[in-house]
């Protein structure tokens, strides 16, 4: 049985600001020491949403006008990696611009990070190239199911989820998470036993691991009872991994694979260094198989998946994997005190708003259901308090009354933002104080 290998807990991935005293969302550091730097050492003051809307031309800081804060899209505000940012120079000066028709050392990479980070034994064979994680759930499931079928997806899930569906000829069943109002979600497995036995049945499953946008780790637990129940209905298992290497300390993100391995699954994992390392515009992601035979699916993809993928996001991905290990440590330490930062800021300023810590990634998911803008809250927040955050009625079923923030920021933005949203919820309250 695969065994999850705790992040951050291998010699190698010790930062240098290991012991820089900041709290790490486990009880074990001084909450009110927070860092003054984003992960590469660029001052938070240079990263003000004003300086970034001067210098980034991406759909965060183009799509809302300069009053709004915009904490909506999945983009960090810090600087790339140096490494990274090196890497991706070195090919510019030596014109290696050219096409791809695979992996090549990023496969080895990958396989490196995922040993050492969770234990995941990969075979670089198995390791395919795309475009980015959106093609190639796409281009798989086209390869998978021919003549379309049911797939479902576990809701509240990742908007683009839908998006990518609609190029294929399947219908989307949607399969809601089981909420706890103390422990928070989990995937709801009695509800995926009873859709996969169904008389209509499910074909595929898209698996979002961990969850965007809960930051929900999958327990082994879970995972092989899903597994099992793949396995005797025959329901093909695609898990987007993309989220997984920001997994907070202390915590253990379990890749399915191996699980899906073990019970004769037929199933393939997609991921890339986008989310961690913040190169979602380098275009380079990974289609992983999770056997031999899942690899002859594989290798049926079209050339042009390989074909389209960025050469410079390549070797930004291998210098990720391999060379920028500690960066995403400091990432992560920069968002868990966010993550702290933001549960003491709903608790002190936005009473009725429900926020459960996410186990992984720079998303937080507020419940919004008990306050005045239940109905929605997106668009009383976007109008009356300027801060653009992520719609919850675009998650699927479960979302509505929700929103979704992004935290991978300097702190002082996440405050900014809350201090515009609290007034709009108890009004009220606002006024007997101003």
């Amino acid at each position: 049985m695969h065994t999850a290998v705790p992040q951050a807990s291998k010699a190698d991935d010790a930062g240098p600001a290991a012991s820089s005293g900041a709290g790490n969302g486990h009880g074990d550091g001084n909450r009110n020491a927070t860092a003054t730097t984003d992960p590469g050492g660029v001052p938070f003051a240079a990263l003000t949403p004003e300086a970034l809307r001067r210098e980034r031309t991406s759909i965060k800081w183009t799509r809302y006008p300069d009053d709004v804060l915009p904490l909506f899209v999945a983009e960090m505000d810090y600087a790339i990696a140096p490494e990274v940012q090196q890497a991706i120079i070195e090919r510019v000066r030596a014109s290696d611009t050219g096409y791809l028709d695979g992996p090549g050392p990023l496969a080895p990479a990958f396989a490196g990070f995922a040993r050492d980070r969770w234990g995941w034994e990969v075979d670089p064979a198995h390791v395919h190239l795309c475009t980015d994680v959106s093609v190639g759930i796409v281009e798989t499931l086209r390869l998978a199911l021919p003549d379309g079928g049911r797939v479902a997806i576990t809701t509240p899930v990742y908007p683009s989820f839908f998006e990518m569906l609609e190029e294929l000829p399947v219908e989307v069943v949607e399969i809601p998470l089981a909420t706890d109002p103390t422990a928070g979600p989990r995937l709801d497995l009695d509800a995926l036993a009873e859709a996969f036995g169904s008389a209509a049945g499910i074909d595929a499953l898209l698996l979002c691991n961990p969850h965007n946008p809960h930051g929900l780790l999958h327990s082994e637990a879970d995972l092989t009872e899903l597994a099992r129940l793949a396995s005797a209905h025959d329901v093909f298992v695609v898990s987007d991994e993309i989220h997984a290497p920001l997994t907070h300390r202390g915590r253990s993100f379990v890749p399915f694979a191996p699980i899906a391995a073990s019970a004769g699954v037929a199933s393939v994992t997609v991921t890339s260094a986008s989310k961690g390392w913040n190169l979602a515009g380098t275009k380079c992601a990974m289609v992983i198989a999770a056997s031999a035979e899942d690899d002859t699916l594989l290798r049926r993809l079209p050339p042009e998946v390989a074909c389209r993928a960025s050469i410079l996001g390549l070797h930004a991905n291998v210098a990720a994997f391999s060379r920028a290990r500690d960066w995403l440590d400091e990432a992560i330490r920069r968002i868990e005190e966010n993550v702290n930062l933001l549960k003491d800021l709903v608790a002190s300023q936005l009473p009725g708003v429900r926020f459960v810590p996410p186990e992984a990634g720079y998303l937080a998911w507020l419940d919004f259901g008990a306050t005045r803008i239940a109905d929605d809250p997106h668009a009383a927040i976007l109008r009356e308090a300027c801060v653009a955050l992520g719609d919850g009625r675009t998650f699927g079923r479960g979302g509505r009354g929700h929103v979704r923030v992004n935290l991978a920021c300097p702190p002082q933005t996440v405050r900014d933002a809350i201090a515009r949203i609290a007034p709009i919820t108890h009004p009220d309250d606002a006024e007997e104080t101003s």
